[in-house]
């Protein structure tokens, strides 16, 4: 017998309640994710999530999808957290949204926990306002890849965007064709500066990615990039 892999389905990892400290004294609230097997997970995904200041926190649907299902389909370690000021059911992290500017410090914390714990091959998971900090500040952390899923580029600068064109990172952009802020023909014009970026048009895409079919759109073009051979990712469990 076998279960639906779908909604808010947990499928078994070992989950891990952890605190980041910041270089400017504050604590954030996370979960690390980790599979189950002995071998450890083959790469480590460290999620940005969307604005706080309308609704994005930790839990966010896609981030918390990815944790709930990645570890145990494709290998993954999947690190997520509140950046500073932001609530979940997890806590609250300490300190005040600050745009965009200080939140660099919230991604330098969860990339110093990264190498302190050994996770391997890092990826920056942005979704929405977590593209902006992936964009402004990943270049200065040791990432193979990120990974931009609804970027709106309110708060990444052209110039931002453009320097990581002189970067080997992998850049992947995830554009849905209904999106409300940037779609496909904008985002292929303003992401042009970077030669190497794959942008995936998700036809029928909108920004917040509702609905099962979306969810796994989006898992399969993050596990296609991160780990290739673990797709095509399972659509049951076997259940206990």
């Amino acid at each position: 017998m076998s279960i639906e892999i779908r909604g808010p389905l947990e499928l078994p990892a070992r989950r891990e309640d952890i605190v980041l400290e910041t270089a400017d004294g504050l604590s954030l609230v996370g979960e690390l994710a980790m599979p189950e097997s002995s071998s450890g997970p083959v790469a480590t995904l460290v999620t940005l999530h969307p604005l706080p200041t309308a609704g994005g926190f930790m839990d966010s649907h896609i981030i918390r999808k990815a944790a709930a299902r990645l570890p145990a389909l494709a290998d993954l370690a999947v690190l997520r957290f509140n950046t500073r000021g932001t609530t979940s059911p997890r806590g609250t992290s300490d300190g005040a949204f600050d745009g965009g500017a200080a939140e660099q410090f919230d991604v330098a914390a969860a990339m110093d926990f990264v190498r302190e714990r050994g996770l391997p091959r890092p990826w920056l998971l942005g979704w929405s306002f977590g593209t902006e900090l992936a964009l402004k500040y990943g270049r200065q952390h040791d990432v193979e890849g990120i990974i931009l899923l609804s970027p709106p580029l309110h708060r990444a600068t052209a110039a931002e965007v453009a320097a990581w064109a002189d970067s080997d990172v992998d850049v992947v952009v995830l554009v849905p064709e209904l999106d409300d802020y940037l779609r496909p023909p904008e985002a292929r014009e303003r992401f042009a500066s970077i030669p190497h970026a794959t942008l995936i048009a998700v036809e029928g895409g909108k920004h917040l990615w509702v609905g099962e079919s979306q969810t796994r759109r989006v898992l399969t073009e993050i596990v296609a990039a991160v780990n290739p051979t673990a797709l095509p990712l399972p659509t049951e469990w076997p259940s206990a």
